[in-house]
């Protein structure tokens, strides 16, 4: 009930203040940017609410509070209020209309849905249009099966037909819970979470894996060990680093060819085959 009051509130402020003649709006908008005069671009904002709370009511059909879009666009107001170019010779109320615009788009994008969607200008397009162009093929005298209806919309936002399928049926359904319990409510018959099948591993392989990666890393480190100080510097480099260091850098730093650092990596890795086979053949698949 506040909310709707407060809602009421502000929609009566906008529409009782004044309308700018083109001369005053100039002036404002100079004072704004010449003199940095904070009550002249608040005037400017002022007198054109009534533009915001016209452009969110276009955008209530997407179940967003009435208020939060005023609040969106008043931010985009205020935004072009800031920028705005008086130079340019262009009504405030032509300039302001795209912030407002993309502050609203940008609010319901975040807020419509719990799935993060419409993010290139494409897509961004279809969200918004999708409805009205359907509605319009609707309309027509030709009876079109959804595919031709999805065909002609991907034909002239200019997305994929997938995109415009995908888009549809987040646009026909509401978010879903996980958490919801089914079965008519009842907390017992458990939520949609209990139902999905995990993807990780059974704990007794994860057990398998653990005591399996303990021993392989325990036979990797005795291997290490039968190299020589030169031979374990080059396997370190290369092939136990991240980064990953090139013959030509190891060359450099051992003061010795890059061709050279090649063989004895080479002969370190034949080495590695030999001590691990006889303990555990599958490990040296990796190191090929």
């Amino acid at each position: 009930m506040k909310t709707l009051t407060a809602d009421r509130r502000m929609i009566k402020i906008a529409m009782e203040a004044p309308y700018l003649e083109r001369d005053e709006e100039h002036a404002l908008a100079e004072a704004w940017r010449n003199d940095n005069d904070q009550e002249a671009r608040n005037k400017i904002a002022m007198s054109h609410m009534r533009l915001v709370i016209s452009m969110a009511a276009k955008f209530r059909s997407f179940g967003l509070p009435m208020g939060d879009l005023v609040q969106e666009g008043h931010i985009g107001l205020l935004e072009a209020a800031a920028r705005f170019e008086p130079s340019r010779e262009v009504r405030f109320s032509t300039y302001a209309t795209w912030w407002i615009r993309a502050s609203m788009q940008d609010y319901v994008l975040r807020n419509w849905s719990i799935v993060r969607g419409g993010t290139s200008s494409a897509q961004k397009a279809l969200f918004f249009n999708l409805r009205r162009l359907r509605a319009r093929l609707a309309q027509g005298d030709r009876q079109l099966t959804s595919q031709a209806v999805h065909e002609e919309i991907a034909a002239a936002i200019g997305v994929s037909l997938a995109d415009v399928q995908t888009m549809d049926a987040r646009l026909s359904g509401n978010d879903a819970s996980l958490q919801a319990p089914i079965g008519g409510g009842d907390p017992d018959a458990g939520a949609r979470l209990d139902f999905l099948a995990s993807e990780a591993p059974l704990p007794d392989e994860q057990v398998s894996d653990l005591i399996d990666g303990e021993r392989a890393r325990r036979w990797l480190h005795v291997a290490l060990g039968e190299l020589s100080e030169r031979e374990m510097k080059i396997i370190r480099a290369r092939r136990l680093s991240e980064d990953g260091a090139t013959l030509e850098e190891l060359g450099v730093a051992l003061g010795i060819s890059k061709e050279r650092v090649r063989q004895i990596e080479t002969r370190a890795l034949e080495k590695l085959r030999a001590a691990l086979t006889a303990r555990a053949p599958a490990l040296t698949a990796a190191l090929h």
